[in-house]
């Protein structure tokens, strides 16, 4: 087996690579903060099984469908209201829903998960040299 076959490294590897298109996202997201009738749109972080490995199909995985989260279609009688309703108060009148300061948080968040990925991925290269004489 390749060391980059490696399970961990492999799964490493997925989060990177995951980043690295989230953050593309979250620059679509900011960049169209103007544009009438946008809707920001995030990624699915991917799952991994219990070995590290990606527990989708694809070398990056693929997307679950999701579900309704049952705010969307309320049943009559019943208030429209519950407590973590984001997102309703922000849509501007151009029906633009994307809001800078959760963006740039978002990005912020998604840099820093990434430095600290690719600095285990370092080490594990490290560890895998020092570990076969290499260093």
């Amino acid at each position: 087996m390749a060391i980059s076959d490696m399970p961990m490294l492999s799964a490493l590897r997925t989060k990177m690579q995951w980043h690295q298109e989230r953050q593309k996202v979250l620059a679509d997201n900011v960049a169209n903060s103007d544009t009438p009738g946008f809707r920001p749109s995030d990624l699915v972080a991917p799952k991994f099984d219990k070995i590290g490995g990606p527990s989708a199909s694809g070398p990056m995985g693929t997307l679950p469908m999701m579900k309704a989260s049952g705010t969307n279609i309320i049943p009559t009688g019943t208030s429209s209201f519950s407590g973590n309703s984001r997102g309703a108060y922000e849509t501007r009148p151009s029906a633009n829903a994307v809001n800078l300061e959760d963006e740039m948080m978002k990005s912020s968040s998604n840099s820093g998960d990434y430095a600290a990925v690719t600095a285990l991925y370092t080490r594990s290269l490290g560890l895998l040299k020092t570990a076969i004489g290499k260093r």
